[in-house]
């Protein structure tokens, strides 16, 4: 037996990593930030709202928690962006809670981790889209009811500029990102500078969210809207679930823009917090806080409108994320085995492109159940985010145990910390949304969790027939069959044999009869033109009482292989390729229809010969 190489001309040195030509479709630190954070940074627009809209009910000195709420859920992000920047070093292939769980608390948790983490892309996808879509609306009324429609053009809009590669994603949404950021800061800024609210227009005349029986401040209370600001939190982990998507060198790339992220992310929240104590400011009915705090702090002018266009671009924007997120993971999945192998299949510009395409159709498809409302996403959201926050802290714990470094002690710590907050978060979130529609959550996390263990154990069984991981026997020649089926005399049935022949010992060509007169009256033909040409090949009859095509000749292949079973049978489907695409509508897809059937029906091989025209 002898081995044929063949030497590559621009061979890599033994221990050197041959040069990365897709380097340049992947993620620097700050395109990292504009294609991984702006469901982060979007949620300021409606996290502090959370923390007020629930401290409302027990009256303006519930209120005055605003800012104690708004620390604490600062701290939860500084000590998880401290845990993920740690993920990413530990785990630089992505995969965030999923992978932590796969290593360190078995294949079932990680499972659920994976499960939690599609869910929420998803979630955020439709959630991000909804929302901006309902800033548009609340500013030009006359579009309210076209809300799906424009919903579902802004996801084709972010699937579109996703499909050319996550750099051109990150390329084109950076601007949004300065423009709202920078505005926030500018409001933040300027706010902090004056005394009293420059202007109440905005939530002139609507009525209050205030409860007018104050009651006391219970710790229920202030856990309810502990919960429900954490909502700002998502999108956190988004960074370390991708960093295989950022350049050389990835971990320090990523762990920089975690990190910007979560400094970026708290200084916001902390001053629109402060900002609101500052003001006295009450939520009203169909006015968001966010609006009310540009008007109050830059008055009604240019500023406060620049400041609503942005924060809508970005809301819709912020769908981004997912995209970034869930394809890597889907990758990861699929690498595994626990999901379609086609999720690991990349494109040029570094694009998963199946994992986009899957993210974008399932969330259509919420948006067409929701019709566009925000609010019948929203009690769904976050819940499934804080179940992987909780899970990642856990299976950090256990990193540190088992590694044991320099400092495992105190970053252990610092990850059990985080593990009971989000544990709690996890807790309350689902017990206070759960009747809103955080069930359907609750359902769907198993139903999920059951379906990626259905497609491992389909791959495992299809590993065992295959004999993966085994050396296969030696290869050797069998007797070869190719049989052709054949209607009429062309060049195309000339092709077929000639191929048919250099593929095979013995060529047959086989013609499917009906009893009906016209079928027999063809057939006549055929074999009248056929003894004249005399090709040298056997015309076989296959009579058929039905009028059936792809049966009889899997039949007459079933026949073949019991008779001869050391012979290999070949099925050669000649079918003509039209010169124009729309010509295909034109064709009567006989060719099909015989291949699903010998390949339903027998184990032949099967070869479809495209004749150009």
């Amino acid at each position: 037996m002898s081995v044929v190489t063949t030497e590559q001309p621009d061979a890599v040195p033994a221990g050197e990593e041959p040069p990365d030509t897709e380097e340049r479709h992947r993620l620097t630190g700050v395109t990292g930030l504009a294609a991984l954070s702006l469901d982060a940074m979007a949620s300021v627009a409606y996290g502090p709202e959370a923390i007020v809209l629930v401290l409302a009910a027990a009256g303006a000195h519930g209120l005055g928690f605003t800012m104690p709420v708004t620390l604490a859920i600062a701290a939860l992000l500084a000590v998880l962006v401290a845990s993920y920047r740690q993920v990413i070093a530990a785990f630089p292939d992505g995969g965030g809670s999923y992978a932590v769980a796969k290593t360190h608390l078995g294949a079932r948790t990680s499972l659920v981790a994976a499960a939690s983490l599609v869910l929420d892309y998803v979630l955020n996808v439709a959630v991000a889209v909804t929302a901006g879509v309902a800033a548009l609306t609340s500013a030009f009324p006359s579009l309210y009811g076209d809300r799906l429609w424009l919903c579902l053009a802004v996801l084709t809009l972010v699937t579109g500029v996703n499909l050319r590669g996550i750099v051109e994603s990150a390329k084109a949404f950076i601007v949004p990102t300065v423009v709202f950021v920078g505005s926030i800061f500018v409001l933040i800024g300027v706010g902090l500078f004056r005394s009293h609210p420059v202007s109440t227009v905005t939530a002139a005349g609507h009525a209050s969210a205030l409860a007018d029986n104050a009651s006391t401040v219970g710790t229920l209370l202030l856990l309810k809207a502990f919960a429900s600001g954490c909502a700002a939190l998502t999108g956190v982990e988004a960074i370390a679930n991708a960093v295989p998507s950022f350049r050389v060198p990835r971990v320090k790339r990523a762990q920089r823009a975690e990190v910007a992220l979560g400094a970026v992310l708290g200084l916001m929240l902390i001053g629109l917090s402060v900002l609101i104590g500052r003001f006295h400011l009450q939520p009203v009915e169909g006015v968001t806080v966010l609006a009310q705090l540009a008007d109050a702090s830059l008055g009604h002018n240019w500023a406060f409108y620049v400041v609503q266009f942005a924060t809508m671009l970005l809301l819709a924007l912020s769908a981004n994320t997912s995209f970034g997120g869930l394809p890597v993971l889907l990758k990861l999945l699929a690498r595994d085995h626990y999901a379609p192998h086609v999720f690991a299949l990349k494109a040029d510009r570094q694009v998963h492109r199946h994992g986009v395409l899957a993210l974008a159709v399932a969330s259509a498809a919420l948006l067409v159940f929701s019709g566009g409302d925000t609010n019948t996403l929203v009690p769904m959201f976050a819940v499934g985010v804080f179940v992987g926050f909780t899970i990642a802290q856990v299976g950090m714990v256990r990193h540190w145990r088992i590694e044991k470094g320099p400092g495992w002690r105190g970053k252990a710590l610092l990850n059990g910390f985080g593990a009971v907050l989000t544990g709690v978060a996890t807790i309350v979130v689902t017990a206070s949304k759960f009747m809103d529609g955080a069930w359907l959550i609750v359902i769907a996390l198993p139903l999920l969790v059951a379906a990626f263990e259905i497609v491992h154990r389909a791959y495992r069984r299809i590993g065992e027939r295959l004999g993966l991981g085994r050396v296969p026997e030696v290869p050797h020649r069998q007797r070869s069959l190719v049989i052709v089926p054949v209607s009429t005399l062309s060049r195309l049935t000339s092709e077929a044999l000639t191929a048919a022949a250099s593929l095979g010992d013995e060529v047959r060509a086989v013609t499917v009869c009906c009893p009906d007169p016209e079928d027999r009256s063809q057939l006549h033909v055929l074999e009248r033109s056929w003894a004249e040409w005399e090709p040298g090949v056997e015309l076989v009859r296959l009579a058929c009482e039905r009028r059936s095509l792809g049966r009889p000749i899997a039949a007459y292949v079933r026949e073949v292989t019991a008779a001869e079973p050391a012979t290999r049978v070949t099925v050669l489907i000649p079918e003509a390729e039209p010169e124009r695409l729309w010509q295909r509508l034109l064709q009567n897809q006989r060719g099909a229809v015989v291949a699903h059937a010998v390949r339903r029906e027998t184990d032949a091989v099967i070869c479809r010969l495209r004749f150009r025209l």
